[in-house]
């Protein structure tokens, strides 16, 4: 069945018809030879709005976050050669943490591919590692079914980024419009329904459990499952921890809340999974981040169950007890049902000593910091951000110790506030990804928190921000380290900082105003209350605001590299 049936278009004109028929109302991107006839279509539409960034690896990531903090499809527009490379960084920024987005990408003419002709290079053999699928349309015929299908499966199982590389000719070739109102695609048949007996075994295990533990990832967040969630927890009355992906998915600020697990989690999190006796993992992967070195995690007898929408996730990493294929939302909707009809009923008695034990690990305190009035904490500025903002902020972040601050101290009650890269590690998303957010959510108080490495990877969007009046405050805790590599080398280098040292830095605030935005510096503890509420009140400004923080200032606790989640350091004298 197919609507909309038009006189005959261009390329790219169907191109720009079958976006504004999937509802896209924001494009990142920038032009470029290969895609000129599609700008020109773009030009004569007022369906949806272009957005112009100054680098293509800004415009993937701007898209990206603005599908994480929006649940809609973020797209992005390059052209051909460089501009298709320059975007790679973005594609597998997105594909680590399964987000789905759609990028276009010109390409040279079809008599050209294969011949080394300018700006070519094979984009769907870089990109098929890092893309859920990709496209090369070889008639345009094909390209409405192509973008149709491009969605389709970006947005379905589990997501990811979807590219479709459009040659320059088949921009231009006309045929007859007619958008697909649906598609079915024999190879391609995602389980959204978990299975109803594992779901009954599972819910038994976890009645039965005196040790339990619910360990959640961002499966949980990409799924909108967060109610769902937050209504097991609170019905089970067990412990829940969020991974860095999943902050936010059951909410911070509740005592069944034990922090977030793994390399950088609280000692009581990490306990907690590491002692368990019965662990539930929905939407989570069980990644090296998480839970250490697998055979000290495995070294713990627990009965395991994974809710996942992947089966190649589950028991990749470990082996599993119960396992569950079906989306996140419908699983614990088919649980809490079962839940609701079961004549057994979580018994708080039976877990009662397992509480017990957890508050005694809460106990170590192990967020606590040495305070100062003489250098400034960088800890201390993410406290405060949550104070100012009253924990409703999004809070963007680049890839460092300045993340995990962020992660760690900005309490998160709510999904899809806390946008950063977590599988892939990218420095340079915090700016763009601080766009995409603002464009998705033009009303919200948007943060993006940085270190004064990452920010200079993508610095040049502040221009993208003027342009279009987005106004993030940024927070760059500036250490003058590449903060993370310095802790790194002196746990595990002997102090050795090669190369990590950033000798030469520019005046941020002056480069802010070069920019047109409002630039500080704040070197003193007793600055930082003002500063901060005083950016916060600019809501018509970008606020650039260089926190100069204490240099030796490391991220604890901490878990080694091949160490497990019960042998964490937790502070320089565990060194």
């Amino acid at each position: 069945m197919v609507v909309s049936i038009n006189s005959d278009l261009t390329g790219s004109e169907i191109l720009v018809r079958c976006l504004a028929e999937e509802g896209v109302e924001h494009v990142f991107g920038y032009p470029g030879g290969a895609v000129l006839y599609i700008y020109d279509a773009i030009y004569k539409q007022d369906k949806f709005q272009h957005v112009l960034v100054r680098h293509e690896q800004a415009a993937l990531h701007a898209a990206d976050a603005y599908s994480r903090s929006s649940n809609k499809v973020g797209v992005a527009l390059v052209t051909s050669g460089p501009g298709v490379t320059n975007a790679v960084t973005g594609l597998a920024t997105a594909y680590m943490d399964s987000i789905p987005m759609i990028v276009i990408s010109g390409q040279v003419p079809s008599s050209a591919i294969g011949q080394d002709a300018f700006q070519e290079c094979d984009t769907v053999g870089i990109t098929r590692p890092c893309v859920k699928h990709n496209f090369l349309v070889k008639d345009v015929r094909d390209l409405a079914m192509t973008v149709k299908k491009a969605f389709y499966i970006a947005t379905t199982g589990r997501p990811g980024p979807v590219l479709i590389d459009i040659p320059k000719d088949i921009s231009m070739h006309k045929c007859a419009y007619s958008y697909p109102k649906d598609v079915e695609m024999r190879s391609y048949k995602p389980v959204d329904k978990g299975h109803a007996g594992q779901i009954r075994k599972a819910l038994q295990l976890l009645l039965q459990a005196e040790r339990p533990m619910i360990y959640t990832g961002g499966g949980v967040i990409l799924a909108n499952a967060s109610p769902e969630l937050n209504k097991l927890v609170d019905q089970l009355g067990f412990p829940c921890t969020n991974t860095l992906m999943g902050l936010g998915a059951y909410r911070a600020s509740d005592e069944k809340y034990v922090g977030m697990p793994g390399m950088h989690g609280t000692y009581e999190a990490n306990m907690a999974m590491q002692h368990c006796d019965v662990l539930i993992a929905i939407g989570a992967r069980f990644d090296d981040r998480v839970i250490g070195n697998p055979k000290h995690f495995s070294s713990q007898q627990r009965k395991i169950i994974h809710i996942d929408i992947d089966p190649s996730s589950i028991s990749k990493r470990v082996k599993v007890d119960i396992p569950i294929v079906g989306n996140v939302k419908d699983v614990l909707v088919e649980l809490l049902s079962q839940l609701a009809s079961a004549e057994a009923r979580p018994n708080p008695r039976l877990i009662a000593p397992w509480w017990k034990q957890i508050n005694e690990w809460r106990q170590r305190n192990c967020l606590k910091y040495a305070t100062s009035t003489e250098v400034i904490k960088p800890q201390s500025i993410v406290e405060k951000v949550y104070q100012i903002t009253k924990g409703d902020a999004f809070i963007t972040s680049d890839v460092g110790q300045h993340q995990m601050w962020a992660a760690q101290y900005y309490g998160f009650d709510k999904p899809r506030r806390w946008i950063n890269s977590g599988g892939l590690g990218t420095m340079g998303v915090g700016l763009p990804y601080a766009m995409g957010v603002q464009m998705a959510n033009p009303d919200a108080t948007v943060a993006c928190i940085t270190g004064e490495g990452s920010i200079q990877m993508c610095i040049q969007e502040l221009a993208t921000c003027k342009q279009y009046h987005l106004t993030p405050k940024i927070i760059l805790l500036n250490n003058r380290f590449l903060g993370m590599v310095r802790q790194w080398q002196q746990i595990d280098y002997a102090s050795r900082y090669s190369e990590s040292y950033m000798d030469s830095l520019p005046d941020f605030s002056m480069l802010a105003e070069s920019y047109g935005h409002v630039g500080m510096k704040i070197e003193k503890p007793s600055d930082v209350d003002g500063a901060l509420r005083d950016a916060f009140a600019m809501k018509d400004r970008l606020v650039f605001m260089n926190f100069i923080t204490d240099q030796t200032e490391n991220v604890w606790p901490m878990v080694k590299t091949g160490k497990g989640l019960s042998e964490m350091l937790l502070g320089s004298e565990d060194l």
